[in-house]
């Protein structure tokens, strides 16, 4: 696959993870300078009154450019998080027509879950995997309070548990991964949540839908985790950053470029990259 996108016809549709690849809590930005060289920030997420989520102020420049002022290009938030935790954000530049939320459970339009898709994703859902009970009985027996945090349900689509890392065994997110593959089910461990998603709920297939509704001939995105990979092959062009689960794993397929920049600066890096593609990728104006 060629990394050097050739002009296309419909839209460019930029599909991206948010956390840890376009915004970063305080303790995931990464900062390894002197305070006086550290980068400006701005706070896109509030939460019980606390600044949760930000991204350095050349970035939000950055993506008020690729969302208002790249004609031709989509940018569509794809996320693990609820509808709930997504409306939490404000990201620069105008509101995205379209998002996708719960790990591709929810497709947003104007901010309004579409209930079609909703349809089809309970229909692949009862139909290909162990059903969500199961799941969490599972969980609740083998789960130890001593390191377990909090025990949650994202939409009635999929569990994650908070743990304490520190007091987790070695192997038990690996048992836990073994036991749930056969049930159609798939687990990932990003900082102190660890999900466990049916396999038929991704990321990639919300944004085809997106791509069938829009026309758009070209797709590029970005994410960190394991939960990103499948977004990441479905795209034409794809970056990861240089922490998460992906780098630590050493991921890679065709067309993804790994980016060396990790923390908050590699979310002004790909959405450098992401504009330099559409750019090219567009019919000169």
């Amino acid at each position: 696959m060629s990394t050097t996108p050739h002009p296309v016809s419909g839209p460019v549709l930029v599909a991206s993870d948010l956390d840890r690849t376009l915004i970063y809590s305080s303790a995931a930005l990464g900062l390894r300078m002197p305070d006086a060289e550290a980068p400006r920030l701005l706070c896109v997420e509030v939460y019980d009154g606390k600044p949760l989520s930000y991204v350095t102020e050349t970035a939000a420049g950055l993506l008020t450019e690729l969302a208002d002022s790249t004609p031709g290009t989509l940018f569509v938030p794809t996320t693990t998080r609820t509808r709930e935790q997504y409306h939490r954000i404000h990201l620069p530049g105008p509101a995205p027509e379209f998002a996708i939320c719960a790990n591709g459970g929810h497709l947003l339009v104007n901010g309004v879950s579409d209930p079609h898709w909703q349809e089809q994703v309970a229909r692949r859902l009862a139909e290909e995997c162990a059903p969500l009970a199961e799941i969490r009985a599972h969980l609740a027996r083998t789960a130890d309070p001593g390191w377990l945090l909090k025990d949650r349900v994202a939409e009635d689509l999929f569990a994650y548990l908070v743990v304490e890392r520190t007091l987790l065994p070695d192997g038990w997110v690996k048992q836990l991964a073994e036991w749930a593959a056969p049930r159609g089910w798939n687990v990932s461990l990003q900082g102190r949540k660890i999900y466990v998603v049916p396999d038929p709920l991704t990321k990639s297939a919300a944004v085809r839908e997106v791509a069938r509704r829009t026309g758009a001939t070209l797709t590029l995105a970005a994410g960190d985790s394991l939960l990103d990979a499948d977004l990441l092959r479905a795209a034409d062009l794809g970056w990861r950053p240089g922490h998460g689960e992906l780098a630590d794993s050493g991921w890679s397929a065709p067309g993804i470029t790994a980016l060396p920049e990790s923390g908050i600066a590699a979310g002004e890096e790909i959405l450098r990259q992401f504009i330099r593609a559409a750019d090219r990728s567009l019919p000169a104006r």
